[in-house]
């Protein structure tokens, strides 16, 4: 090879060295990606700068501003992290908040404005903002208003100050009472004069018993078991149920209540022989979707926090997945420890790690060697 051709490599790898960029696609930095890409003139692709193909010899690599600007010098996009697609996911970004901006104006207006009147404000067919903000938030347009109403409702409810709960519901944005009420048991969980009381009309029962993950405390309301909680100190765990229902009637099960509790700690030990007694899961629309993902892991399987976005139709949804994961107060019935992080190593769990563990193992090593296949009744 010439002599001068190697002199013009070295100069051209010396060059792309000392460019600030090069160091953002050596550490493969996500927070560069949108603000330049790189192509490879051997391969004859660009990319951006998080992929996470090999690293290129720096003297057969050149940066673009954008993805015109490397299609007009002749490369075409990596398939691997399809730098035009995240060019589409950051526009959909910036497009659903914005969105979310003028859904909480019209909530707090007292309207929000139907799927339509946000699509022409934002220069979007009405199909295609319902689609991309369902992918960036997991809710349709109407159901995150109708979260924040419920938000706001909660609110004025939780305010002794606000004035009466017809009110609270008129000025959250609801169109009539009768139409609030009878939406109240999902909103709220319970009626909304109870629900002003801070739950004081409401009774809960519950007890405490031994398990091999520690202490279980076991609560129900008239709707179900509306608490399964994990620990090694059973006054604690009271504490714990206490500042969930800060003003109901907590009282301690009589005999007949051990039934619940030994077929709840019968389910800890085996969660594969399933819990036959009703739940009271109370959360936002968005916990319950995630919620509902959780409950369809088998036992014996686990799945990603991104994975569960993906399955919930939120694929950019990650953080607010574990957040809701966090916030789950139905231990093994809704299975938040069948979930990991993406290389499969274990991350934080509300009742503790090692009790994660116990649980993934206990549940992998009874996993059967086939899938199985569940006859018509």
């Amino acid at each position: 090879m010439p002599r001068r051709a190697l002199h013009t490599k070295a100069e051209q790898a010396a060059a792309i060295q000392a460019d600030p960029r090069w160091a953002d696609l050596v550490a493969r930095s996500a927070a560069a990606d949108g603000r330049f890409w790189y192509s490879v003139q051997t391969t004859g692709v660009y990319c951006r700068p998080s992929c996470a193909a090999r690293t290129p010899r720096p003297e057969n690599v050149r940066f673009h501003a954008s993805c015109d600007e490397a299609e007009r010098s002749g490369f075409r996009p990596c398939q691997r992290c399809q730098p035009r697609q995240h060019n589409a996911l950051a526009h959909h970004t910036a497009v659903v908040t914005e969105a979310c901006r003028i859904l909480d104006d019209g909530v707090a207006a007292g309207r929000a404005p139907t799927l339509e009147a946000l699509a022409e404000r934002l220069g979007l067919s009405a199909s295609h903002l319902h689609r991309v903000f369902k992918q960036a938030t997991g809710l349709s347009p109407r159901a995150y208003a109708a979260a924040r109403r419920a938000e706001k409702v909660r609110a004025a409810l939780g305010d002794p100050a606000s004035g009466s709960v017809t009110d609270a519901i008129y000025g959250a944005g609801y169109q009539s009472s009768s139409r609030f009420y009878e939406q109240s048991a999902q909103v709220l969980g319970m009626a909304p004069s109870r629900y002003r009381a801070g739950g004081a009309a409401q009774d809960i029962r519950y007890a405490v018993g031994p398990c091999s993950l520690g202490s279980v405390l076991v609560a129900q309301s008239d709707r179900g078991i509306c608490a399964i909680l994990l620990g090694d100190d059973a006054d604690a765990l009271a504490r714990d149920l206490q500042r969930r229902f800060p003003r109901a009637r907590l009282q301690r099960g009589e005999a007949a209540f051990t039934t619940q509790v030994a077929q709840v700690v019968a389910f800890v030990e085996a969660p594969r022989l399933g819990l036959a007694l009703p739940l009271d899961v109370r959360g936002t629309a968005f916990q319950q979707r995630v919620w509902q993902a959780l409950q369809a892991i088998p036992a014996g399987q686990t799945a990603s926090y991104a994975e569960i976005a993906q399955r919930i139709g939120a694929p950019t949804a990650v953080r607010a997945v574990a957040q809701a994961c966090a916030a789950n107060a139905l231990a093994v019935a809704v299975p938040c420890h069948r979930v990991v992080k993406s290389d499969g190593g274990l991350s934080g769990y509300r009742w503790g790690a090692e009790r994660k563990r116990a649980l993934l193992t206990r549940e992998s090593a009874t996993a059967p060697s086939k899938p199985v296949v569940e006859k018509a009744a």
